[in-house]
């Protein structure tokens, strides 16, 4: 199984970037403008892309407060299904966050897979900015 690997240094507390991870509100600002999503164990979040083409459901699987958040995919798309998603958040030197990323279970490295390590890294920066204060926005419209 194929694994997409990311890390970022962030100029916020770990606190600041769990929320941007774990609310409808912080999630739009750097993802997608379409989420329903509640920030308890076993719920079931929903993301939406390109005016719902696309829709991935993901059942947040654990969550440690400013420290990990896991989701699995349950749809809907054929290559995510199945696949984990996991924010590692622990504080760096300067007082901030030391995010890791992953996206495992990927049944191979062809197709979809690179565009989406793309996507990741791109959102990395994305959610950093949005930590930071710089409000870059939602990186999809909806």
């Amino acid at each position: 199984m194929a694994e997409m690997l990311h890390e970022i240094d962030i100029d916020a507390a770990p606190e600041m970037v769990f929320r941007a991870l774990t609310t409808e509100a912080g999630l739009m600002e750097w993802w997608t403008l379409d989420v329903e999503m509640t920030a308890a164990q076993g719920s079931v979040a929903t993301f939406g892309f390109y005016d719902r083409s696309t829709v991935f459901r993901m059942r947040v699987d654990e969550l440690v407060k400013d420290k990990l958040v896991r989701w699995t995919c349950l749809g809907d798309s054929e290559e995510w299904v199945g696949t984990s998603l996991l924010f590692e958040l622990g504080k760096d030197e300067g007082g901030g966050t030391a995010l890791r990323f992953s996206h495992a279970g990927w049944r191979s490295v062809t197709g979809f897979f690179r565009q989406c390590n793309t996507t990741w890294g791109a959102l990395m920066y994305r959610l950093r900015d949005y930590c930071e204060g710089k409000n870059p926005g939602a990186f999809f419209p909806g």
